[in-house]
């Protein structure tokens, strides 16, 4: 498919989490709009801070009509063991181990490790050591950039973002903004 660009419909793709198997992309929409957010894998320190941030803000984004999945590198059943429970989130987890829907959507690393961080990297590392993070298990590409969609419940891209540095994430705030 290739880079996503605006007014692009995002491919209806199947997938897993942590607990459920072939979910449809449509399905998960739930006919609402969504934000699809790529971040790395489950134990990058910076993707738990951001998870959390996502879970405690998720009734925003909601309100304003919305869904969230996140898509993480991160192995179901790892996942799963991870989480430990089901309603640990209240959004679903995009389980994309093999890097599939990253490589087909051109969602690229970066080149170096000089080149993932940003300006505000090390705040951001600071807030989730603060926050209790620490960094787990290495699952998937660590030179990884995030990116961001905001889909329409027919799945025509509204937004699309792919992150230059690792920081680079859309908050709840921002996507309870572009869903309204």
């Amino acid at each position: 498919m290739g880079k996503i660009n605006v007014n692009d419909k995002m491919r209806d793709f199947t997938f897993d989490t942590p607990f459920r198997k072939n979910v449809r992309l449509s399905e998960a929409a739930g006919g609402k709009k969504l934000a699809l957010v790529f971040l790395r894998y489950y134990g990058c320190t910076l993707c738990q801070y951001d998870l959390s941030q996502y879970a405690g803000n998720y009734e925003k984004i909601t309100a304003a009509g919305g869904e969230l999945l996140v898509v993480l590198q991160s192995d179901p059943d790892l996942l799963r063991e991870d989480m430990g429970k089901e309603d640990m989130f209240p959004f679903e987890i995009v389980c994309d181990p093999k890097e599939e829907l990253y490589r087909e959507f051109e969602i690229l690393p970066a080149a170096s490790k000089k080149d993932l961080a940003g300006l505000k990297t090390m705040v951001k590392v600071g807030k989730a050591m603060a926050a209790g993070f620490s960094h787990g298990r290495y699952e998937g590409e660590e030179l990884q950039l995030p990116a961001a969609f905001i889909l329409l419940p027919d799945l025509t891209v509204t937004y699309a973002h792919y992150a230059k540095v690792i920081d680079d994430v859309l908050d709840a705030d921002q996507i309870a903004e572009m869903m309204k």
